[in-house]
């Protein structure tokens, strides 16, 4: 793998993240907050396998799924739709690049970012193109939805604020630094880390700064944010928690590898993978470290929760479901290759793939 494609994977399955919910929204990491939290029920024993299929080439994207289909992108260019139900491929959208962040449904439209330098809305029913944002990088970010904005960073270092109906820009941001990072939304703030190792919070509305707070290292990961704090993972091999009012930090938490998971959020608890390998649970408010879990290889999946269950991916090659109180292991799943993105859980089951371009749906 070079090294672009390492990044953006870590981005994607760190940040690229997963989601999931069920009727016409649904986008990267379950909600504008990025807490990883699943509505809909998952599975806790996975000792079914209801369906594989087999892309034609690797995928570093995140599943996201409606109460129907599911969605991926894949490096031949294409966002796929499959049934949830029998994993036969309805359609498909042929982009000029890889397609290696979530795509995000809102409002009949799907949101898809690409490595052609553009951002499509394509009419959910019929495909049409219904416009097409020209950037001046490749888009690994996954897109935001919220009250007729798409919110999505590129690697030309700016954040872009579209309106949905006409595909014109409201503002764009120049956070002077690439961003795979995938901006999270709480409080009208548009949070969001750049690989020059900077931490924003922008008006959603306006784009103006609100503060910044500055690292030495990249930040692949995405963000989570709860009404107190952003929750994001560095290179440095720290997990942060910032306020989201002064942009100050509330604590950090070192591992013993680079974060590039995303943070999800649950029951008064922060959990995040590493890439020395462990999963790791902390309190929120305080950082203190309430349980870990040892994969047997790096870990660049970001959980999702469902059902009091943690669900995350390692470069072990299995899925892994972990109790949300105790970390222990309820069940896993082995692939045979390596996960890097990040499951997803709807209608009793959850969707993941590996980076041979398996897609799985386990119940």
């Amino acid at each position: 793998m070079n090294s672009k494609n390492f990044l953006v994977s870590v981005l994607l399955l760190t940040l690229v993240s997963l989601a999931g919910c069920s009727g016409s929204t649904a986008m990267f990491r379950g909600d504008i907050s990025h807490t990883g939290k699943m509505t809909d029920s998952g599975p806790t024993s996975l000792d079914k396998l209801v369906w594989k299929h087999n892309f034609p080439g690797k995928v570093y994207a995140s599943p996201v799924a409606d109460g129907n289909n599911v969605y991926l992108g894949s490096n031949d260019g294409q966002l796929y739709a499959l049934d949830q139900n029998s994993g036969s491929i309805k359609w498909s959208f042929r982009t000029g690049g890889n397609v290696e962040s979530s795509v995000a449904l809102a409002d009949g439209y799907l949101f898809i970012g690409s490595w052609d330098n553009n951002l499509y809305a394509v009419n959910a029913e019929t495909r049409a193109v219904h416009w097409k944002f020209p950037v001046k990088g490749p888009i690994s970010s996954s897109p935001l939805v919220h009250q007729g904005t798409v919110y999505v960073g590129a690697e030309d270092g700016k954040m872009y604020a579209i309106d949905i109906e006409t595909g014109r820009e409201k503002w764009q941001f120049d956070a002077e630094g690439g961003i795979y990072s995938s901006p999270a939304m709480k409080n009208d703030l548009i949070f969001f880390g750049t690989l020059k190792g900077m931490m924003y919070a922008v008006n959603a509305e306006s784009g103006q700064e609100f503060w910044r707070f500055p690292l030495r290292n990249k930040i692949h990961s995405s963000p989570a944010v709860d009404d107190e704090n952003v929750y994001f993972g560095s290179d440095d091999k720290y997990l942060y928690a910032v306020s989201i009012k002064t942009g100050q930090q509330t604590w950090r938490k070192k591992t013993a590898g680079q974060v590039l998971s995303s943070p999800a959020l649950s029951g008064g608890r922060v959990f995040v993978g590493s890439k020395d390998g462990y999963i790791y649970a902390y309190d929120r408010e305080t950082g203190t470290r309430e349980w870990e879990y040892r994969t047997q290889g790096p870990v660049f999946s970001s959980p999702v929760i469902a059902s009091g269950a943690i669900y995350i991916g390692s470069t072990d090659h299995n899925l892994y479901v972990l109790n949300e109180s105790d970390g222990s292991l309820m069940w896993k799943y082995n692939t045979g290759n390596k996960i890097f993105s990040s499951p997803v859980v709807s209608n009793g089951k959850v969707f993941f793939n590996s980076v041979d371009g398996a897609l799985y749906a386990v119940k």
